[in-house]
């Protein structure tokens, strides 16, 4: 496997339970997880190590939020994710580690200062707005860049954060919406990841030993998100994002 010490090791391991408790109860949380991979791993090797985390994740929140999911949302997103995530795999051939950051930072933190300032300006609009023209714009946009960031560096969770929250979805609404999005979105990049050679036999090794860790991450997010007031959650999913972005900007 990767040549890691025991200290590396732990620091995957709760970056795999971060992994499990954002996908339970503060999404957008797990940007913190993609700095500790990154940190550890090469950085573009990480993208590809911590895919199979994520699905696991993904798998568990599900079986948690399935009966929240707002299906409309979901298929009208779908088309322009999957336009990112081709577009996510052109860049990935060409970019080198530091283009990857500074994009993906550049981007988290443009979408956490849209969302707080149209919160300010307004209150939170219905999810029905998503039917509307501005609202298919918009899903497209945040679709696209969704598909994108989430291909070059699994952080597509603080872009689609953002799109939801500004949809005016709840909290379980919300987690719904997104365990079920990112479940379809992550399982569909695995072949992507697997021609870039970012996923192999020896990524899967690691990862064998780091899914175990995700389990008790998202329980822990279950028993949380009922202690967590909307405003205080819209909070924290604001929060994880602009320490995600900073971190990409800063590494």
């Amino acid at each position: 496997m990767y040549s890691i010490t025991l200290w590396e090791f732990a620091a995957l391991a709760a970056a795999a339970v971060l992994v499990g408790f954002s996908k339970t109860a503060v999404s957008g949380a797990n940007t913190v997880s993609l700095a500790i991979f990154a940190a550890v791993l090469p950085a573009r090797e990480s993208t590809g190590v911590l895919l199979p985390v994520l699905i696991a994740g993904d798998v568990l929140a599900v079986l948690t939020y399935r009966r929240h999911a707002h299906w409309p949302t979901l298929w009208r997103l779908f088309p322009a994710v999957a336009a990112g995530v081709v577009l996510g795999t052109v860049f990935m051939m060409w970019a080198d580690d530091a283009a990857v950051r500074t994009s993906i930072g550049a981007i988290l933190l443009l979408m956490a200062a849209v969302t707080v300032w149209r919160r300010r300006r307004l209150d939170a609009p219905e999810v029905e707005e998503t039917a509307s023209r501005a609202g298919r714009v918009k899903a497209r946009s945040y679709g696209v860049l969704g598909g994108f960031t989430t291909m070059v560096a699994n952080a597509g969770g603080p872009v689609m954060s953002m799109y939801l929250l500004s949809a005016g979805f709840r909290k379980l609404g919300f987690l719904g919406t997104s365990a079920w999005f990112f479940l379809i979105v992550n399982s569909a990049k695995v072949p992507f990841s697997a021609g870039l050679g970012l996923i192999n036999g020896r990524s899967l090794l690691l990862d064998a030993a780091l899914v175990l860790f995700v389990v008790p991450g998202a329980f822990i997010g279950k028993v949380c998100v009922h202690r967590i007031d909307q405003r205080l959650f819209e909070r924290l999913v604001i929060a994880a994002t602009v320490v995600g972005g900073a971190q990409l900007l800063l590494r």
